[in-house]
Order: C-alpha cells, then structure tokens, then sequence
C-alpha cells in the first residue's frame, strides 16, 4: 500500500480494523513531509515528532475514537488549533498559540484525527495566491516557478503530494476550488451555512465564506464533510443536515447539465482552459448525461458589483480589530478596509438585493438542469512572483480579485460546488472546473463527482 497515494477511506478502513496502526502512518506521514514539504513549503508550523508520534500509539492502545480515527490532518492556518502557532499568514500573529479549538478542528479532533500542524495560507486567507509575510510562498508541485493558488493552497499541495489524504479549507471567493484546479485534486464548497462557521462576533449578516473539505476522491470529501457539518446552537444558519456518506456514483443516464462558458463573452480565458473543459464535458456525455449550452442567465456586471461591495463589508468587519495597526496589513488588506468603511448602509442593501434577484433567478434555472458546470479559474497558475494577475487575454483587471470572476456567481448565492480536475494544458500544469447545483443539493453534486471521478481518476494520473 502506497500510503502517500492511498485514498483516506482506505486509511481510515484499514485504521478502524487494525490493519494499519495510526503510529505507522504518522511515521509514513512524517517522512514524507520531511522529504517533500522542504523546496513546497505546503505545510507549517509541524508539531513535534515525539509528540505526534505519542498521540499515535496512544490511539493505538485505545478504543477507536470515531469516523477519523489515527488520520493525521494539517489544518488551514486560518483556523485556531489548542497549542499549535496559528497566524492567519499575519505578522500580527505570528506567535499567537492558542489555548483552544476552532469549531471545525474540535470536531476533526472528536472524530479521531490527529492535528499535526497547518497548511500554508495568504495573509488572512486574502488572494487566491499562497504567500505571507510569516511562511512565505507555497509553489505548485507541477512546476515550483509557479503559484499552487489558494488561500486554501497549502491544503491542495499538500493532498497533491501524498502529505495528507484530508484537508480543510475554507471558501469566500473560490478558496477550495482555485487551488484545487491547479494542484490536480477535489475542493468541495458545501451550502452556505451546512459548516457552520466560529460563532464569534456577528454571526447573521455576512453570508459568504464557508469551511470545507479538500480531496483526491469525491468519497474522501463526503467523510471530511460529514465531521465537520451539522448544527452548532450559537449560529442561527445552520440547518439539521443529513449525512453525504457513503458518497456513491450517480447514475447520469438522462441528467441535464448545463455548460455556462465564458458567461456570453463576460469572462476573459487564458488559452486552452475553455477547450480543455469542454472536452471534460465528454465524460458526462459518455455516461448518458445531456449537456447543453446555456446562455448568461444573470448580467455579469450585476453580479460582480453586489460580490464587490459585499466582500469589502465583510472583509472590512472582520478586519477592523487590526485596522489600528494597517501599516503592517498587505496592500490588498489595506484596500479592502477603506473600501468597507465607506460604504453605505444603502449601498450594502442594494447589493443584497441583486444577490436576491440572482438567487431566484439561478433557483428557477435549476428547475431545468441537475447541475451546471463553469471553468474553476480563468488563468493557468502564474508566476511565483506576481502578486496576481492584471490582465487577462489583453482585457485589464480592475481589482486584485477581478481574475476570478468565474467564481463569483456560485460564491455570492452560496450554492453547492465541486472543482474537479479536468486534466493538463500544454505546459503539464493542472486545471478543473466547477459543477454546482441548488443550495441544499451537496450531496446530489458530490455523487455527481463520483461518477466523473470513477471515469477519470485524474488526481491519480499525472502529465506525460
């Protein structure tokens, strides 16, 4: 058993029946990161070996602990670990050890997993390009010259590489899926509100971001999704959801599926992303699905506009315990404050009020199609060194996050998504894209996934 490339329900299997002890795979585990993480820099912050290598065989002598049991898992350092630096990218915090849990590492840990350390992420999870101040930059297995994306971009190396067999991530803009497309691997945006968020501060008005699963298998991502969902009683959104798992192939004979494009000319591509995901479509053609062209359902400016003004809002209020101390903020920070302080009470409804009219809009669209499926990015990964990209395709990008417009009309509704892998450009780098449905409908997506996934299996292929 490869254990660097084993799928995590095989691990946890095994682990469960004692035909694998958790103290050998940490020791597998540690090896590997030892020989891979240095020139990647995916993982931070790694407990000691001694210590990990105690919580293993401590597992071992005891009861099985739950659905995660013995699994080493590196957390986002987005997300506060009891003991562990967890820095947010931040020099601001770049000895804060915290005393407890987050939510969705407490409930990792109550499955059994061991919490070995954290994955690398941009300075308060802002960009979709891995590099702090802290850890510096985390560069893409498939070429180091290059971004791994993100901010969830050290998980997706990570899970790329064989270090981990889970990851967490999180997603306002595309932080699952971005860095999922390019490292060759699953990232799972569930329904705003299945995973509830750290019931700190305001907890009814901003409805973006969300915490989720990274994996190579669909079945992977439905274990991790089902340990950290379910209701929390501090957070009003939540709802009593019913388990993902066994995650299962969906039967595609007669499905619709609609293909969304470059939403009629709205979204600039880098050359060969549209065509390598049209050819992906294949798949679900040969599997009986019916896939259709379906034109922009929704103007694209509206959509971007609303996100615009409700990501600043929200950035901005979570940044404001920092906003005394910006000098040492990074530029895209700086800008985000300014531009959610000033807005408008009015102003953040109106925005409000066009996600509405697209939430309705993409509900009735649903009526017709199972699922609908854009590109996951519109750049191929970029240069280690570039901040993020300014133009696309000769058409200028008027913010740091213009490049991934592509993912906005899921991320402002907060619908179901999964970015699978759709195979390599000419230059051997990754790419994926996103299948999504109606909010509520994870599961029905996911086995989506399993079935392009049992046609595929492209995490475990590589470029020739």
């Amino acid at each position: 058993m490869d254990l660097s490339q084993t799928t995590a329900t095989a691990l946890l299997a095994a682990l469960s029946a004692r035909r694998l002890l958790a103290a050998d795979l940490m020791r597998e585990t540690l090896d590997r990161i030892a020989a891979v993480n240095p020139p990647l820099n995916a993982i931070v912050a790694l407990r000691d070996e001694e210590a990990l290598m105690a919580e293993a065989r401590a597992l071992d002598a005891g009861p099985v602990t739950g659905p995660l049991h013995g699994l080493p898992i590196a957390v986002k350092d987005l997300v506060n670990v009891a003991g562990v630096v967890s820095s947010q990218g931040s020099p601001l915090y770049r000895d804060h050890v915290p005393e407890q849990d987050d939510l969705i590492a407490a409930r990792m840990r109550a499955a059994g997993a061991i919490l070995i350390g954290k994955t690398n992420t941009p300075e308060f999870g802002l960009g979709s390009h891995t590099f702090n101040p802290v850890y510096g930059a985390t560069r893409n297995p498939y070429d180091r010259s290059k971004t791994c994306g993100g901010s969830s971009g050290g998980a997706a190396v990570a899970l790329a590489t064989g270090m981990v067999a889970l990851a967490d991530g999180s997603d306002m803009m595309g932080s699952l899926r971005n860095p999922a497309a390019w490292n060759n691997v699953y990232g799972f945006r569930p329904s705003w509100g299945r995973v509830p968020p750290e019931p700190v501060g305001d907890v009814f008005l901003h409805q973006l971001s969300t915490l989720g699963p990274m994996a190579r298998t669909p079945e992977d991502l439905g274990v991790l999704l089902d340990v950290i969902s379910g209701p929390n009683p501090r957070h009003p959104a939540t709802p009593h959801n019913q388990p993902v798992s066994p995650v299962q192939a969906a039967d595609l004979s007669g499905m619709r599926i609609g293909w969304l494009g470059d939403w009629g000319g709205a979204f600039p591509f880098e050359d060969g992303i549209l065509d390598l995901c049209q050819d992906a479509l294949s798949v679900f053609v040969q599997q009986g699905a019916q896939v259709e062209a379906v034109a922009p359902p929704f103007d694209a400016e509206r959509i971007f506009e609303s996100w615009s003004t409700l990501r600043s809002w929200s950035v901005a209020a979570s940044l404001a315990p920092q906003s005394e101390q910006r000098a040492q903020l990074k530029d895209t920070a700086q800008w985000e404050l300014d531009q959610g302080q000033a807005l408008t009470a009015m102003q953040v409804h109106q925005a409000s009020v066009v996600r509405s009219d697209w939430f309705r809009r993409a509900a009735a669209l649903f009526e017709g199609f199972d699922a609908l499926i854009l590109p996951s990015t519109q750049v191929w990964p970029f240069e280690l060194e570039l901040p993020y990209p300014t133009e696309i395709a000769g058409k200028s990008m008027d913010t740091y996050h213009r490049w991934m417009q592509v993912m906005i009309p899921v991320s402002l509704i907060g619908l179901p998504c999964l970015s699978v892998p759709v195979g390599f450009g000419a230059g051997g780098l990754p790419m994926g894209m996103q299948v999504f449905g109606p909010r509520g409908a994870d599961a029905s997506v996911l086995s989506i996934g399993a079935a392009y996934h049992d046609a595929t299996g492209w995490p475990q292929n590589r470029p020739a």
